[in-house]
């Protein structure tokens, strides 16, 4: 990533050495600091100050409070919590003694693009201004017919594809695999999503092998939520009772790792070896593990309601039992996410009851609208846990 200052350099501006903020009240003006390797830093405390705002601790976080919206930084760390989304930095923030110091592109960038209502920015002088109030606000946004917002992003995966085919599902039809069930249901749940105005990324629509590293990527900042849609299956060399065995269940990222969990996620994490060195090397650095702690951490209890909605509504309609929601640290399709992520196990193609369900047209249309059902559940409930709904969750 290049940083801000070299941004500035090749655009021919170079950073003041003080920033000026002016607002209603009058002019401040702060001094303009810079890191270990040069690149300029504001004191957050003075900056929230002079625009009315706080400075706050919260754990590990320090949370600058700037026109009610809390941004997050955690020292250090190059990147920022903005409404429960991880957003990255071209420089960390830094602590001296008991002072958090946040980049410039803090000032110059982000106050302007998220709050251009009330600041704007002057680089060639330097100058943080505060826009005077509006006399009227805006009308509200006007609300889809199941009470959504408009906006909502949401990323579909189709388990497995192309070379990988995933399990060969023992009581599917000869020539159809996981990943052809998949994608099956994954173009339904795209259709049923869309019907209801949400927008969908897909990491496939055609029977092609996406990175496996490189799928929950795709849900970025803007995006709600990343599910990833599979089937489950038993080797019949390890349970004798491999026919018996069925459900559904929806494995998040967390540490609790029970034994079935650990099942899953070696079956599913056997098409790393599709992957090659470098991309496994990349996701496992020290930066990774960061991020990957960080979002176990920010979105544990987001990916843990989805996974639970999606659970009930597949229950009236799923021939085989619920078999609840999972934690595995080690799901290699989830731990690259950045946002909510899930990976739903549809059913188990060693199951002669589940096979039947899982190829059949009418199931894939039960799964796909249980899903969406359970997408569209979660993003209502996402919106009054944020402040933008008056009144609590429900269809």
């Amino acid at each position: 990533m290049i940083g801000l200052g070299l941004v500035l350099a090749l655009a021919g501006a170079v950073p003041p050495t003080q920033l000026v903020v002016a607002t209603p009240r009058g002019e401040t003006r702060l001094a303009i600091t810079g890191d270990a390797e040069g690149r300029p830093m504001v004191a957050a405390l003075p900056l929230a100050t002079a625009l009315g705002g706080t400075v706050r601790q919260d754990g590990a976080w320090v949370i600058v409070v700037i026109s009610r919206q809390d941004f997050g930084f955690l020292p250090h760390v190059p990147l920022y919590r903005l409404n429960d989304r991880l957003e990255p930095l071209a420089a960390a923030a830094i602590e001296r003694g008991d002072s958090l110091f946040v980049p410039y592109q803090f000032v110059a960038d982000i106050l302007p693009r998220y709050l251009g209502e009330l600041y704007q920015f002057d680089r060639a002088g330097g100058r943080l201004l505060q826009l005077a109030p509006a006399v009227a606000a805006a009308p509200p946004p006007k609300r889809l017919p199941n009470g959504l917002l408009p906006g909502h992003i949401v990323t579909v995966d189709a388990g497995h594809g192309g070379a990988d085919p995933g399990n060969p599902g023992r009581f599917f039809p000869p020539g159809v695999t996981e990943s052809d069930v998949t994608l099956q249901v994954a173009l339904l749940l795209q259709a049923e999503l869309v019907r209801r105005g949400i927008t969908v990324r897909m990491t496939r629509t055609t029977d092609v092998r996406p990175n496996l590293l490189l799928r929950a990527p795709t849900c970025d900042a803007s995006c709600d939520l990343f599910v990833s849609l599979h089937v489950d299956a038993l080797d019949p060399r390890k349970r004798r009772d491999y026919r018996s065995v069925d459900g559904f269940s929806t494995l998040i990222i967390g540490e609790e790792n029970s034994a079935d969990a650990a099942r899953v996620a070696q079956t599913e994490n056997e098409a790393l070896r599709f992957e090659s060195v470098q991309d496994q090397a990349n996701v496992m650095g020290p930066l990774a593990y960061i991020l990957k702690d960080l979002q176990m951490n920010e979105y544990l209890r987001e990916s843990a309601r989805a996974g639970g909605l999606m659970q009930a509504n597949l229950e009236p309609v799923h021939p085989g039992p619920n078999r609840g929601v999972q934690q595995r640290n080690d799901l290699a399709v989830l731990n690259t996410g950045r946002r909510p992520g899930v990976l739903v196990e549809m059913g188990y193609g060693s199951s002669p009851s589940d096979a039947r369900f899982l190829v059949s047209k009418d199931g894939q249309r039960r799964i796909a609208h249980a899903l969406a059902d359970a997408i569209v559940d979660y993003l209502l409930e996402f919106e009054w846990k944020s402040g933008v709904r008056a009144a609590g969750p429900g269809r």
